[in-house]
């Protein structure tokens, strides 16, 4: 562990769930995850309606936190960097002082109770810092067993922060009586959810929202069993994947008539939320109709990740720091400083790129966001040395997209590695199972971009940063690359020879090289 490292734990006392997550910070690395666990106690089972957590609730909640507590020590988290926040169904229960006592009693833990509010807050922390946010407001919302938060921001901000008792454990002890639900209930549940909606629908259809980002198991779930329906492949991760209206839809119909039994049959579903997807699902329904959605995207970070954070702000002495601070950046350098990069080769390869992407826009028609992967994708091109030099470029491939980056959908993280990719050795090709299950079009934009990485790395083959710029220019036969340069480029030439031959072959045209100054 780094000499400036601190590892943090948060532990997450949720309605349904108790969750902890384990990370470390450190100056170049940022925020790295260490582990994660969660123990599926229910701590609310009951308590919704009678305000009080049952003995039996109670001790296993206990036990849950003693295994927390020695996985953290055993990870190296200090006991005063171990936090404990406790959400709704402890918050209203009567007894909720001795259940706090108890747990200090026996682990050393000190539980802090937060308000819904706060909960919301914390939520928005955790939430921006893995899903990139735009100047229009997204509609975030978690949903726990007891409440949902509804939290409505864009880049800059936040707009609105709310806690809703309507929580799918809540729901389903309140409302659901049969088996499968009836159609009276469920009309019920979307009155009710409905209603609880009002003043943050109001506050969203003044900003104009479109986009909705779940965070919560539930979500996690529903997006799992979208993808199981849709015959597709689940990734570890779906953190940015997406579902639209029409294809959650399309699952609503096929689940809610079906029985517990059969439900517990479904792929991606939990075991332990076979009954608490039913009003998971009409919650996600009322929310899509509700709030106009078109889309919404899943959030892999949320509560306790956010909690982490501001713990670490706070003690940086920078509370609430860059709202509207670039993550996917900030989640590439830390991947590049995690694989030990050579930062300088890197950023020269990045620079050159985008102005070779730039003149030659004409020519391959591509949009600004592909300029973008691009910058990523050579900022990371070399990263796959950290596993070892042979075939550096598969391994490139792999880290990317595994690395966990933040703030990338899927399938701009397969447009980063598949790039990343091909900055060497043999050049795209559909026998290659990542490339050939990009889109088309995203297929057409890994070939331009992959020829010019290729070009780009050429002209800094020496890692010596000796090219200030490129002018290029062209004609329906040719593309000429003037270097201006510091010193004699006649390695970069030469290796950019070597390399010249996916791109050309991409736009049709020969490239030659001029020396316009030394």
């Amino acid at each position: 562990m780094p000499s400036d490292a601190l590892r943090v734990a948060a532990v997450d006392l949720g309605t349904n769930s108790f969750h902890m997550i384990i990370v470390e910070e450190s100056r170049e690395k940022g925020i790295v995850e260490i582990d994660r666990v969660k123990d599926m106690i229910c701590i609310g089972r009951g308590s919704i309606s009678t305000k009080m957590l049952s003995e039996d609730a109670m001790q296993a909640g206990i036990t849950a936190l003693k295994n927390f507590l020695v996985l953290a020590f055993q990870h190296g988290v200090a006991p005063e960097h171990v936090l404990a926040f406790a959400t709704s169904a402890i918050r209203e229960a009567l007894n909720q002082s001795e259940f706090i006592r108890r747990v200090k009693a026996e682990t050393g833990l000190k539980v802090k109770v937060i308000s819904g509010r706060e909960e919301a807050e914390f939520i928005y922390y955790g939430v921006r810092n893995a899903v990139k946010l735009g100047s229009v407001s997204d509609l975030i919302f978690d949903i726990g067993g007891g409440s949902v938060e509804f939290v409505i921001a864009d880049r800059s901000g936040v707009k609105l922060l709310e806690s809703r008792k309507i929580g799918v454990a809540r729901m389903f002890e309140r409302f659901v009586t049969a088996d499968p639900v009836p159609e009276c209930e469920i009309k019920l549940l979307e009155q009710f959810f409905a209603a609880e909606m009002v003043s943050a629908a109001d506050k969203a259809a003044e900003l104009g929202v479109k986009r909705g980002i779940a965070s919560s198991g539930t979500a996690e779930n529903i997006a799992r069993m979208i993808r199981s329906l849709q015959g597709e492949e689940v990734e570890a991760s779906l953190n940015n994947s997406g579902f639209s209206r029409r294809e959650f839809n399309r699952l609503y119909k096929a689940v809610l008539p079906l029985r517990s039994a059969e439900r517990r049959r479904l792929t991606g579903l939990d075991e332990k939320r076979v009954d608490l997807i039913v009003p998971g699902l009409i919650l996600f329904d009322t929310i899509f109709r509700t709030f106009g959605l078109q889309e919404i995207v899943i959030s892999d970070s949320a509560l306790r990740e956010g909690m982490v954070l501001h713990y670490l702000q706070e003690k940086h002495d920078k509370p609430g720091k860059h709202p509207g601070r670039d993550i996917r950046r900030e989640s590439v350098y830390e991947l590049g400083f995690r694989c030990n990069w050579n930062r300088l080769h890197s950023e020269q390869v990045a620079r050159l790129c985008l102005q070779i992407f730039d003149q030659l826009a004409a020519l391959h028609g591509l949009d600004l966001r592909y300029r973008e992967l691009l910058e990523y994708a050579a900022l990371l091109h070399n990263i796959g040395t950290f596993i070892s030099i042979s075939s550096h470029h598969k391994h490139s491939q792999y880290i990317i997209m595994n690395g966990d980056l933040r703030g990338f959908s899927p399938s701009e993280t397969g447009v980063i590695g598949n790039v990343a990719r091909y900055h060497r050795k043999s050049p795209p090709s559909d026998k290659h199972v990542q490339y050939s299950q990009l889109k088309p079009g995203d297929r057409k934009a890994v070939d331009v971009l992959s020829g010019i990485l290729r070009l780009a790395n050429g002209l800094e083959r020496g890692h010596r940063q000796n090219i200030r710029s490129v002018d290029i220019s062209f004609d329906e036969h040719a593309i000429t690359v003037g270097l201006s340069s510091r010193l004699e480029p006649d390695i970069e030439i030469w290796a950019a020879d070597l390399l010249k031959s996916w791109l050309e072959t991409v736009l049709s045209r020969t490239i030659v090289f001029e020396t316009l100054q030394i």
